[in-house]
């Protein structure tokens, strides 16, 4: 197989070119070149597809599947599809569960409405930003176009900080603020197995919209915090701690406690997403203590938490020991 990626050097495009060239895939990136590396033998073409002719380095190439991970202006992706129609039958474009329209009810399915996004936008919030390129997508390669609705995406590589921020702290050992209940349950999706369905269901000429996330309760708060203490070998506490008293406190959940999102917040649909057509299209996911695991070896590799590759920095996630500490203490 031919595969173009549209981006390559980040979270989500990396692990994609990793899978390719692991399956023995004929694997092409374009990017600017500013970031990161990719595995020897792959094909870096030089563009910058929000310039004028950025997309210049595409002309005369020839692709079976592209993979476009884009979360700017859906302008971008509408202009690439445009380049990339006749050149490549199959777009998936790596889209976000985050395209629904609220209030989202638990177990929202790939039917529900999303938020309104135009093909053509050159600005919007991060929902609007994704779903303007779905629909970019789709204008161009209609039936042919993958929507892959990615929910929470760990693993090694991760550029936003969540399971990293955990593993540090519990590294630091000591009693660690864990937000209870211990079985409350988790749902999220490993990067590695999403860059393997993404490529599977592509390689097949799967189209339309999928929920790409784990089960319901693939795994829990208790489970993935103790895996993180297996896996550092700290002398980590874990004081789990009723959800009323930290929201109480003015906790925010999924930002100063990474991952974790207590029933009946207005967020926690994040965690309960249908995910029935894309567990019938052949998902699988790998158990969390091997996400950890992988992890945690990755973060101590690198050292700290990269920068978003060619994308504006985010807001750091998870408390600061400071105010932590002052949680414990009441």
């Amino acid at each position: 197989m031919r595969l173009l990626v549209l981006g390559g050097t980040g979270f989500v495009g990396g692990a994609t070119v990793t899978e390719a060239v692991r399956r023995g895939w004929s694997v092409t990136v374009l990017n600017r070149g500013l970031h990161g590396a990719v595995p020897p033998g792959v094909h870096r073409l030089r563009g910058d597809r929000t310039a004028p002719d950025g997309l210049a380095a595409l002309a005369g190439g020839e692709w079976d599947v592209v993979v476009d991970t884009w979360d700017g202006a859906p302008r971008a992706v509408r202009d690439a599809a445009r380049a990339l129609v006749g050149a490549a039958p199959h777009y998936a474009y790596i889209s976000s569960g985050s395209v629904y329209a609220p209030p989202v009810p638990a177990d929202v399915g790939e039917e529900a409405s999303i938020v309104d996004g135009a093909a053509d936008a050159t600005e919007g919030d991060y929902p609007q930003l994704k779903a303007g390129g779905e629909r970019a997508a789709t204008e161009v390669y209609g039936e042919r176009a993958l929507l892959v609705r990615a929910g929470l995406i760990l693993g090694p590589g991760e550029d936003i900080g969540r399971l990293p921020w955990w593993l540090l702290r519990v590294a630091r050992g000591g009693v660690v603020l864990a937000p209870g209940p211990a079985d409350l349950p988790v749902q999220y999706l490993d990067v590695r197995d999403l860059a393997g369905w993404t490529l599977d269901r592509a390689a097949e000429g799967t189209g339309g919209a999928f929920n790409v996330i784990s089960r319901p309760g693939h795994t829990t708060m208790g489970e993935l915090l103790e895996s993180a203490v297996a896996v550092t070998g700290s002398d980590a506490r874990l004081r789990w701690t009723d959800p009323e008293a930290i929201l109480a406190a003015g906790v925010i959940p999924w930002n100063d406690l990474p991952i974790w999102v207590p029933r009946g917040h207005e967020f926690r649909w994040l965690q309960e997403r249908g995910v029935r057509k894309a567990y019938a299209a052949g998902l699988t996911c790998r158990p969390v203590a091997d996400t950890v695991a992988d992890t945690w070896r990755w973060l101590t590799a690198v050292g700290s938490v990269p920068p978003r590759a060619g994308r504006p920095a985010r807001a750091p996630v998870g408390l600061d020991p400071e105010r932590e500490a002052a949680l414990l203490a009441a």
